[in-house]
């Protein structure tokens, strides 16, 4: 007997037909004679309408109050497929955050896991339930419910595996598997078999909406096992683990993250102390940054521009425009006109010429880059928004994805 963990997104449960689908998936898995715990996010938009109404009634609400907010979309989701599968005839047994004990730090909206206390569902599975668990939330230290941000119920799901030892993680969407790239925008993408943790975290933190960052920095630690798969198909979907194949191709995927601002701070003084000045005001106020350029200094001046979400592009605007003194700046713009367009592989590190490839793809079709950023797994590049399908699709065209 196994102990398995899945995972639904709100995709998955939209509606009564899909949750009866999903409550089908699970209890095919239950009948097997292992031991099940469900994850589920809220259904399909009921976060994004909660965040409207939200925002319709007072544009200014504080964290708090938001996470009480969205936390009972997922618990309207674990409710309802509590009944799915009671109407089929299993046990089962529904818990929020708090009830199961997620354990979070106090950072409402982007709460990180602490602690989970397995003793509530070790208890449920030693009955033989099949436990339901509403992802995304926890509760912190003062018992006030959190949420984890965005991707929060896959990271629910990877921890929960973790702290109960789970034999397998399965996170259904409605794609089945992970692929070179969006299918949406490139028809011929193929779907990898299997990837790298490393690989998987740099096209999950690049715009590529499988899997969330954070769950799979859980995975690689914990050494979960971890399988991408289809909420309505029954196909193999993409494992996810330590190490494949040594020969491999070059480049894994291509993402496109429409989810990007650049900042550009203009006129600073060309002396040791500034970036400083500027990211650790930033760091204070937790808001992440991602590439970073600096202009070669002219006339003891120079110029930094760097890339924030779009979500923080307004609270990273204001924190400059009220420090413009202590940081020495002449002018501050944002514009939210850029996307960023990645590839990924591991295998890129020791092959000269994969960035030369991306930039006459971009070239080939007439795309400008406007700001570049690389490792040695990934190539991250800012061009207009306009240009981001075009790009992925030329760049996808350029490798050769035959495993």
């Amino acid at each position: 007997m196994a102990l398995v963990v899945k995972k639904f997104g709100g995709s998955s449960v939209a509606n009564a037909e899909r949750v009866m689908n999903v409550a089908g998936r699970i209890t095919d898995t239950y009948k097997e004679g292992n031991s099940v715990v469900v994850v589920v996010s809220a259904q399909g938009d009921t976060t994004d309408d909660l965040i409207a109404l939200a925002n319709e009634i007072n544009p200014k609400h504080s964290k708090r109050e938001m996470d009480m907010l969205l936390s009972t979309g997922e618990q309207i989701s674990i409710s309802l497929l509590a009944m799915a599968i009671e109407k089929l005839g299993f046990p089962v047994i529904s818990l929020t955050g708090w009830q199961l004990g997620m354990i979070t730090d106090s950072n409402y909206g982007a709460a990180r896991i602490q602690k989970i206390q397995t003793e509530r569902i070790k208890k449920e599975l030693d009955k033989n339930n099949i436990v339901i668990v509403a992802g995304f939330q926890g509760i912190n230290r003062f018992g006030d419910i959190t949420t984890l941000g965005r991707g929060g119920s896959d990271t629910s799901a990877v921890a929960i595996a973790a702290a109960l030892h789970a034999d397998l993680c399965e996170i259904y969407t409605d794609v089945d598997g992970v692929y070179t790239a969006d299918p949406r925008i490139v028809p011929d993408a193929k779907k990898l078999n299997e990837i790298t943790y490393d690989e998987m975290l740099e096209l999950a933190s690049l715009g590529a909406n499988v899997l969330h960052n954070r769950s799979v920095e859980l995975a690689k630690k914990y050494r979960v096992n971890l399988e991408v798969k289809s909420s309505f198909e029954k196909v193999p979907g993409t494992v996810v683990k330590e190490e494949i194949k040594v020969e491999r191709m070059l480049v894994r995927g291509v993402t496109r993250d429409n989810d990007v601002a650049r900042i550009a701070i203009m006129g600073v003084k060309d002396e040791p102390g500034i970036a400083f000045r500027i990211f650790s005001l930033l760091s204070k106020h937790k808001i992440n940054v991602d590439i970073i350029l600096q202009s070669i200094g002219r006339d003891n001046k120079k110029d930094i521009s760097f890339t924030v979400s779009e979500g923080s592009a307004d609270e990273t605007m204001d924190i400059i425009q009220q420090n413009m003194e202590m940081i020495g700046a002449e002018n501050v713009t944002c514009s939210k006109e850029f996307s960023k367009v990645s590839i990924v592989g591991a295998g890129m590190v020791n092959n000269p010429g994969v960035a030369a490839m991306m930039f006459e793809a971009l070239f080939d079709v007439g795309v400008n880059i406007h700001m570049i950023s690389t490792s040695e797994s990934k190539i991250s590049v800012l061009v207009k928004k306009a240009n981001a399908e075009k790009a992925v699709r030329a760049i996808h065209n350029k490798f050769d994805f035959t495993e």
